[in-house]
């Protein structure tokens, strides 16, 4: 070869190198996009996303600004840290910002309600509410939570236990028990080790290579698609009756909400998969925060609760809305150990950010071109210290403050149409385990119990052990 030759050689390799590496970008680029990098093909940035989380998007903001790009799990995102935007994307569906999640969600999760938006948004949301929502907390589902919880922690007394695997199984088979009544705990075992693997695989590159999160993600989900269907099959063959939500999908009459097969089963998965590890994490956290700061423990709260009580009477509506300063206790948790960072948006046609909100032009010019993704990141949000004093501190009575829970840019259960039809189920069942805990249990924490980890999800990765002791 002579040398002209291996010129053009080297220049050929260099040239498609350098087309390959820059390949999102030449694929996505178009004039008024957000500045930021898209990084490598197929991949794009999604490496750094999940390990650095948000440091990452810190990163991104200390550069590009509130705004910027990037390629994250299989599609190329807008980031967005501007609270006022953020809300306007979040109130502005009808605008052609639907939810928008990422593919490896999606199709491990199915259409659940997150996904789904206009008509088929509403009837899946009515069918939930009338399951979950506060109505049925307050007329149903309270009595039961009470026994679930009094009967998971009735024999801690003397043991050392990891809070972070109970609040796992509390928040886990307590939806699960409510879901199906009568399944021998072998089901139920069974079930939430599939399911377990189902969730991991949530947060993926989705490419269903054998050995992926994603691949194992999906197979779970095969697999707990043939035990729903058997179920469902088997409730329908029978002539029992049962007090569960399967039942109730089943059989209501209410032709505004009812569902095939397909969709209960997506109905039952949204209803395991929304709660769990929102439900599980702040509790944990709630212990955690609480141990490490024990003037907020509230026991007079509860200890006033349980003076008005006869021997083994349960929990009631009024007993729950008067756990204010518990409340208090769990919105900050959430804004510390913040379990969802923020939310996704898919665009249907191009969006230009050059609207006036609230008052004041943003962004102006700014284009979010048809078929991207926009993530409303809502973590730093929880720390503005424009919105809470000291925002790096716990201090639940902060929340206390009239008006603090229903400010603009308190996002810690969603926005606008899409608040989670389930938080108060989720609040209850955090308040009751935290009542009957802290009346009837002392506990400190054991040793090694150091290491925290925040994204992409809150974790100890060593277990949290505590000594509890009865009162």
């Amino acid at each position: 070869m002579t040398v002209t030759e291996c010129c053009y050689a080297v220049g050929f390799i260099f040239c498609a190198l350098f087309a390959v590496v820059k390949w999102n970008t030449v694929r996505y680029s178009r004039k008024g996009m957000p500045p930021g990098s898209l990084g490598y093909p197929f991949i794009g940035e999604t490496l750094p996303f999940l390990k650095q989380g948000p440091l990452f998007i810190k990163r991104g903001r200390s550069r590009y600004g509130n705004l910027f790009k990037t390629h994250a799990l299989g599609s190329p995102v807008v980031i967005s840290m501007d609270p006022d935007v953020n809300r306007y994307i979040l109130l502005n569906e009808a605008k052609g910002l639907v939810p928008g999640y990422p593919d490896s969600m999606r199709k491990i999760l199915g259409t659940n309600i997150a996904e789904v938006h206009g008509a088929v948004h509403k009837r899946v949301r009515g069918s939930l509410l009338s399951l979950i929502g506060p109505m049925a907390v307050k007329d149903r589902l309270l009595p039961e939570v009470d026994e679930f919880m009094r009967s998971f922690l009735d024999n801690w007394d003397g043991k050392t236990v990891d809070l972070q695997e109970k609040t796992v199984e509390i928040a886990f088979f307590s939806s699960l028990k409510a879901i199906v009544e009568d399944e021998p705990n072998s089901f139920l075992e069974s079930f939430k080790a599939i399911f377990d693997k189902m969730a991991v695989g949530t947060l993926s590159l989705p490419f269903k290579i054998p050995g992926t999160e994603f691949y194992r993600g999906m197979k779970a989900r095969e697999k707990l698609l043939t035990l729903l269907r058997d179920l469902i099959g088997k409730r329908r063959a029978s002539s029992a009756t049962h007090d569960d939500f399967l039942e109730h999908l089943i059989k209501t009459e209410n032709v505004n909400q009812k569902l095939d097969d397909d969709e209960i089963i997506e109905q039952i998965i949204t209803l395991l998969y929304s709660g769990y590890e929102t439900v599980s994490t702040t509790t944990m956290m709630i212990i955690k925060y609480l141990n490490d700061n024990p003037s907020f423990l509230q026991e007079a709260e509860h200890f006033a609760i349980m003076q008005k009580k006869l021997p083994g009477e349960r929990i009631n509506w009024d007993d729950y809305k008067n756990m204010s300063q518990t409340r208090a206790v769990i919105l900050e948790t959430m804004r510390l150990a913040s379990v969802i960072s923020g939310v996704m948006r898919r665009t249907t046609n191009d969006i230009e950010l050059n609207a006036n909100i609230d008052g004041a032009y943003h962004l102006l010019g700014f284009i979010i071109p048809k078929g991207w993704r926009v993530y409303v990141y809502t973590r730093e949000i929880n720390f503005d210290p424009i919105l809470y004093e000291e925002p790096s501190t716990f201090n639940p009575r902060r929340w206390l403050e009239k008006g603090l829970e229903t400010h603009n840019h308190n996002m810690l259960f969603g926005a606008g149409g899409r608040v989670c039809p389930g938080k108060e189920l989720g609040l209850v069942k955090i308040s009751l385990f935290i009542h009957y805990f802290v009346t009837k249990y002392r506990w400190e924490e054991a040793e090694g119990n150091k290491k925290l980890m925040k994204f992409p999800r809150v974790l100890a990765p060593e277990g949290l052990h505590m000594k509890i002791t009865k009162y």
